[in-house]
């Protein structure tokens, strides 16, 4: 009799301590996505075993899931900000900038830091002469608690598109047209959520105001 209650408790204690030591940051098929990424495991971790669609469109981090990187497991997020209205596109002078998802967060800065500039004096210049232009007040928003949102590149604002808005996700606009940051020379490219325009980026004008997306990179 004494030996069965020494096998059962020592039973119970082993169960016990391999229920305290289990890893919350290895892959459980048992909790969902949200919850796998809130215990910390890595977006790689849950990509490789679900496959990136498990990802998109999960609201996490301030906004919806839309792009992991294959490499380092990087997860975007987007949400759309036109419930403040349009906004001008800033000061206009001569920049090309990067068209690939990540490269936002770059052409954001960029255009912030061109605008710092006198561009009166610019061949082709025009100074906007006010900080309420669209990237300055993505630059410095505080939403959803994150301070670094950043305007998307064309490529993320297409993303965006195929992952989120053709699955009914975001709440985009499909009346107004949107900035992107990405730039070539003085023509900005701008992203329409209606399906008319087949998803694609196209060139717009610095001189027209538009609607906002703000995407945040979260590190994996």
């Amino acid at each position: 009799m004494k030996n069965t209650i020494f096998i059962l408790f020592a039973l119970l204690m082993f169960s016990c301590s391999e229920e305290e030591f289990l890893d919350p940051t290895i892959f459980n098929e048992e909790l969902s996505v949200i919850e796998n990424l809130n215990n910390g495991v890595s977006a790689l971790d849950i990509s490789n075993q679900l496959g990136s669609d498990a990802l998109y469109g999960l609201s996490y981090g301030g906004g919806y899931i839309y792009y992991i990187d294959p490499t380092n497991g990087d997860l975007f997020v987007a949400a759309d900000y036109s419930n403040i209205g349009t906004k001008s596109w800033g000061d206009h002078f001569d920049l090309t900038n990067g068209e690939f998802i990540g490269d936002g967060a770059a052409n954001t800065q960029q255009i912030v830091d061109g605008n710092l500039n006198d561009n009166t004096n610019v061949m082709n210049g025009f100074e906007f002469g006010s900080d309420d232009y669209a990237f300055k007040i993505v630059y410095d928003l505080e939403y959803e608690n994150y301070d670094d949102w950043f305007i998307p590149s064309s490529k993320s604002a297409e993303k965006i598109f195929n992952t989120l808005h053709i699955n009914g996700i975001g709440g985009f606009d499909e009346s107004k047209f949107y900035w992107t940051s990405t730039k070539v020379g003085y023509e900005p490219y701008v992203m329409s959520f209606n399906s008319n325009f087949g998803g694609e980026v196209f060139l717009g004008s610095c001189f027209n105001s538009n609607a906002i997306i703000i995407v945040r990179k979260i590190n994996g």
